[in-house]
């Protein structure tokens, strides 16, 4: 992501100065997003009670990892919070999560890949990822929110421990 954002803001004066970048977590990184420019802010970790601001304060949440997660919470948390996504083209992201482009992006980890999600997003605009947040959060709300995941977790144990007794617990 730094090295991306680090082309970008070198061959683009107007990107640089029309997108700000908000970056959560913790990491060894942090000094050196900073030397990228004013409109580069690094927040740390967050804590529960932050995380509706940090959520309403930005348009996209952008994951660029490495590593296939699984379910990736980060992921959930942004869409219930009703905003687009962008990230690593992996299956455990694409076969759950962004299963389509009214979702949001996905690009391949390397840096022109990710350059070019970036500008694409930039391209698009609000209005786009507003419409795209909006639908990215219905699916959410069908398909991720704890009640239903708890549900389907528990069906998933009834059906296994249940064997061929009952398979009720197997239909969906």
């Amino acid at each position: 992501m730094f090295e991306a954002l680090k082309q970008i803001f070198a061959e683009n004066s107007t990107f640089k100065e029309t997108v700000a970048v908000l970056v959560a977590g913790d990491s060894p990184w942090g000094a050196r997003y900073k030397e990228l420019g004013p409109n580069l802010f690094v927040l740390g970790p967050l804590q529960t009670d932050q995380l509706a601001r940090f959520y309403n304060a930005i348009d996209i949440f952008i994951n660029p990892t490495l590593r296939a997660q699984g379910l990736d919470h980060t992921l959930l948390e942004a869409v219930l919070s009703g905003k687009p996504l962008m990230a690593t083209k992996l299956a455990s992201i694409t076969g759950s999560v962004i299963t389509g482009m009214e979702y949001g992006y996905t690009f391949s980890p390397t840096v022109d890949s990710l350059k070019k999600g970036l500008y694409e997003v930039w391209k698009d605009g609000r209005g786009v990822l507003e419409k795209k947040g909006k639908v990215v959060r219905e699916r959410g709300m069908k398909l991720f929110t704890a009640t239903k995941m708890a549900t389907a977790y528990e069906r998933l144990f009834l059906c296994i421990s249940n064997g061929e007794k009952n398979h009720d617990y197997c239909k969906y």
